[in-house]
């Protein structure tokens, strides 16, 4: 049964390094939240490294821009792991093929298709319609608010050709302010329940983890697993990953499963349970908000 906590200092002297998400613990994807902030910087001050562990399908400059646009300071972090760099080398080494059918919003997902320098021989990218592609990127909806079954008809015609999808963001939906949108996870979820192969880059899948550890050591930090605590919000992502890993976590019970777990501020804790067993995550600790 999970530990429910009332800040993180209660159990971080145990831990030499965190691996936090952002939507849901530092930020709301509107404004960063203060607490969580100083959390981090209260951490850092002690020694800890802190690597943020992204399902973001942007490259790590894209998330640092948008982390300065949301009012989290360099001071709160020491590295970034983002799906989208995960799944951007897989794209370049040619898992999908060289011509892919895009999905996403441009505007915001250009970046993943910026030239990279981590893969030796990168395959030239190609955006093409579906009906030439040799496989799908798929960095989100086209309409974050649309249901997913909007594209049952495209899917199922790249089922039949075969194409595999190359899934940047797990997540299956985000709050962005009090707004839910479905993101790539919601696609790739569909895709597969059709027939289709998804490949997955983000938590809480391998990869993502593998480049957290670079990040770490990177930092000239050696830290066992046992030294490292997950933080995250998404029972299914940050907790499912942090129990595939064989790493500790702390669950924010107070984000996307706020209502279910009756958060305000904090937990209810048989409503806790109840939920934690419905999604089969064993969280190490919960709180309500980040602090």
């Amino acid at each position: 049964m999970t530990q429910i906590i009332q800040s993180l200092a209660d159990v971080s002297d145990r831990y030499e390094a965190l691996f936090v998400d952002l939507w849901g613990c530092l930020h709301n994807g509107v404004t960063a939240y203060p607490e969580a902030v100083a959390a981090m910087q209260s951490y850092r001050a002690k020694g800890g490294k802190v690597v943020l562990v992204t399902n973001s399908p942007k490259p790590r400059a894209g998330v640092v821009a948008q982390l300065v646009q949301f009012g989290v300071p360099e001071d709160a972090y020491d590295a970034i792991a983002t799906s989208g760099d995960s799944a951007r080398a897989a794209m370049y080494q040619g898992a999908v093929g060289s011509s892919v059918y895009f999905m996403g919003e441009w505007e915001r997902d250009a970046g993943f298709f910026e030239p990279i320098r981590v893969v030796d021989d990168p395959v030239d990218i190609t955006r093409v319609p579906l009906a030439e592609a040799e496989g799908i990127v798929c960095c989100g909806p086209f309409d974050p608010m649309a249901d997913p079954s909007v594209n049952r008809a495209d899917f199922l015609y790249a089922k039949q050709k075969g194409l595999k999808l190359l899934c940047a963001n797990p997540d299956i939906v985000v709050d962005r302010g009090d707004r839910r949108e479905w993101c790539a996870g919601a696609l790739a979820r569909l895709y597969t329940e059709m027939g289709g192969e998804s490949l997955y880059f983000g938590k809480p899948h391998p990869p993502i983890y593998d480049l957290a550890r670079r990040r770490l050591t990177a930092l000239g930090k050696d830290v066992d697993d046992a030294a490292i605590l997950a933080i995250g919000d998404g029972a299914l992502t940050d907790v499912r990953g942090a129990m595939g890993e064989n790493i500790d976590s702390l669950f924010i019970s107070g984000g996307l499963a706020a209502q279910e777990t009756k958060s305000d501020p904090h937990p209810d804790p048989e409503a806790l349970n109840t939920y934690l067993e419905k999604e089969m995550a064993s969280p190490t600790y919960t709180i309500g908000q980040l602090r």
